[in-house]
């Protein structure tokens, strides 16, 4: 059985703006995960207060994506399913509505053995532990986590001690990918770094380092950016990951690979792969 050994988890996060492709980024790391011979799943956690997204206006958030248990979830879930053939159910779908909402009930309940409940560490342990639960009960030996919103927002912040203590407690079974867009100003003819470089400040003071970016733009990274993001975001060489525009989604997965993203993973991971990939 795949849980025989510690789960590894992949966190994707965003910086800078919403909407510029962590879900496909993490539908696509699922993807070369799995064509590298492992079992796999995926978690969208959204910050909405919602316990679903059944009653989130769809004329700014989309239709809502149904799970194969009935669960009215991001459109994210439909992503993962496409990308991998795995099927999404409500373990796959985290809210901060839910988390609250569990811990609450649990408290109610004396759950708590009579000990106070505060917001930390009890709902990062909360998040925690529903994580665990999506990946034991997929057999998944690699999660790949989305965190909507970006890393600046209050939000999120839960969320990211989450991580944070994730990665402390298990760094080996832990990685870290920030999803950043480039912006490529027409007066000035150059894709600019700055912030991206303030998103990794505020990943960093929420204790999390990144341990790659995705640099998401008009047009593909150069040589030049790749070494000072590298140089100012405390990143090895070969983890800043070019993610530009696209004519299709579903060539995002071949562009990691030809990037030698998935072997950097399973490193970080501590993993081997089982299959030559695609």
């Amino acid at each position: 059985m795949a849980q025989k050994k510690n789960p590894k988890f992949i966190f994707v996060v965003g910086g800078v703006m919403s909407s510029v492709g962590k879900g496909v980024t993490a539908s696509s790391i699922a993807a070369i995960m799995q064509a590298r011979g492992f079992k796999v799943t995926n978690v969208k956690c959204d910050m909405y207060i919602n316990l679903d997204a059944g009653t989130i206006r769809p004329t700014e958030h989309g239709e809502v994506f149904v799970g194969e248990d009935g669960i009215e979830a991001d459109q994210d879930l439909g992503n993962y399913e496409r990308f991998t053939g795995n099927t999404m159910t409500s373990l796959n779908y985290i809210t901060t509505g839910q988390v609250y909402h569990e811990v609450i009930r649990r408290e109610r309940n004396l759950e708590y053995a009579g000990e106070d409940v505060e917001v930390v560490p009890d709902i990062p342990n909360e998040i925690i532990r529903r994580l665990r639960a999506a990946a034991l009960k997929n057999e998944a030996e690699i999660t790949i986590v989305e965190f909507g919103g970006t890393v600046g927002e209050y939000q999120v912040l839960l969320f990211l001690e989450a991580l944070r203590i994730m990665k402390v407690r298990q760094p080996d079974d832990v990685a870290v990918v920030l999803v950043s867009y480039l912006p490529l100003p027409r007066h000035v003819g150059e894709m600019k770094t700055k912030p991206t470089q303030y998103a990794v400040r505020s990943l960093n003071a929420a204790g999390v380092q990144a341990d790659f970016i995705v640099a998401r733009g008009e047009q593909s990274l150069d040589n030049r950016r790749r070494e000072i993001l590298a140089n100012v975001c405390n990143l090895r060489e070969g983890t800043v990951i070019a993610a530009p525009d696209v004519s299709s989604i579903y060539h995002v997965p071949l562009s990691y690979h030809d990037q030698e993203f998935d072997q950097r993973l399973l490193k970080i991971l501590k993993l081997k792969p089982r299959k030559s990939a695609f």
